[in-house]
């Protein structure tokens, strides 16, 4: 085996091990994907779950968690849904309009044009 290929195995090991630990699934993970909290949690470095605030450090921009979701869904992978709300923010109605947040990281809705509606209806 190439040294790359160990380097890579070892940091996609890493990072499975780390994924496992947490208790609240990252919803930029293909298995959990969430495109509107995706898109919050890239744009404000971290999301919430469960009315807690939990820091991330996303490295790319949101197309490309986007684009590993519909990989991973087109070699049969399943996708696990949380409950609807879960990522919100704290004291924030789940329907509340796009930009009413007041905290930097708070749930922004839409923004995502065609793609992020399709994804959001099932499609």
């Amino acid at each position: 085996m190439k040294k790359s290929a160990k380097v890579t195995l070892t940091v996609v090991a890493a990072m499975g091990l780390t994924a496992c630990s947490r208790r609240h699934p990252d919803p930029c993970e293909a298995a959990n994907f969430d495109a509107v909290a995706c898109g919050d949690a890239v744009r404000n470095g971290g999301y919430y779950w469960g009315g807690s605030w939990y820091r991330m450090s996303y490295h790319y921009p949101y197309p490309y968690y986007y684009d590993a979701y519909r990989t991973y869904v087109s070699r049969g992978g399943v996708v696990t849904a949380p409950p609807a709300g879960v990522y919100a923010r704290p004291g924030a109605s789940v329907s509340s309009p796009a930009g009413s947040s007041s905290h930097p990281g708070g749930v922004v809705r839409g923004g995502f044009g065609s793609t992020g509606a399709g994804h959001a209806t099932g499609g």
